[in-house]
């Protein structure tokens, strides 16, 4: 049986999961602070459940983004850390595949518009097409502002993300929005599902090679710009 660790910490919600054959063990929470302290009790758990050790995965897939800085940051050095100490592969998985992967479990759609919250007043976002042996990336992850969402027009398109929620006034109106899924986000659920043919593709890696995926090259504002725009709203 092969066995495959998932780490995912890119938004408000932090997962693990462990697919062990055809069974996918799960543990997830909330709140973006407590994610550094939360993952590796997370997957103690999850390796007790399947009665076995780290060494018996076959490799550790983790949230490399987009999503939080912070939290790629934590799930790829969680899986960094992981993968040497035992000796794993690690797979790199895009968290909006992994969205699109939630969307069709539950809708059966085989086209899919995911999008993220990005902060900022901005939104991640990426199109997807299941041909019924896997994803095709249609329309690449993108970093932009809700109104500049523009998916390629197909038929039985599926819009899913808290982007939708975050940002409802901007997507008010818009014929791909309507029905939007807006409670899904990013999890390891579907990352070690996703992980298992990838990782068959070859797109395993040496722990010293895993890297997050960024989009947005200013991550926050620094202080000085904070001040700045506190003093503005001060004096509006």
């Amino acid at each position: 049986m092969s066995y495959i660790l998932a780490i995912e910490t890119s938004s408000e919600l932090a997962s693990c999961a462990l697919l062990a054959g055809d069974t996918v063990f799960a543990r997830s929470t909330s709140g973006v602070r407590t994610h550094s302290q939360s993952i590796l009790p997370m997957v103690q758990e999850l390796l007790a459940e399947a009665g076995i050790r780290l060494a018996d995965c076959d490799a550790v897939a983790f949230g490399a983004g987009p999503g939080s800085f912070t939290g790629v940051r934590t799930a790829c050095g969680v899986a960094q850390g992981l993968g040497f100490g035992a000796g794993l592969p690690v797979v790199p998985m895009v968290t909006l595949a992994a969205m699109a992967e939630a969307c069709r479990a539950r809708t059966g759609a085989s086209e899919v518009l995911a999008v993220l919250d990005a902060r900022m007043n901005e939104v991640y976002w990426a199109q997807y097409r299941h041909d019924g042996a896997g994803w095709t990336e249609m329309v690449a992850p993108a970093l932009s502002a809700p109104e500049a969402v523009q998916p390629l027009p197909v038929d039985g398109l599926a819009a899913c993300g808290n982007g939708f929620a975050v940002y409802a006034e901007a997507f008010a109106g818009k014929d791909f929005a309507a029905g939007a899924i807006d409670d899904i986000l990013p999890h390891a659920r579907e990352m070690a599902l996703l992980a298992a043919p990838a990782l068959a593709a070859g797109l395993g890696v040496p722990a010293a090679q895993a890297q997050p995926l960024y989009l947005r090259n200013k991550i926050a504002f620094t202080s000085a710009e904070r001040l700045a725009i506190n003093a503005a709203k001060a004096g509006a």
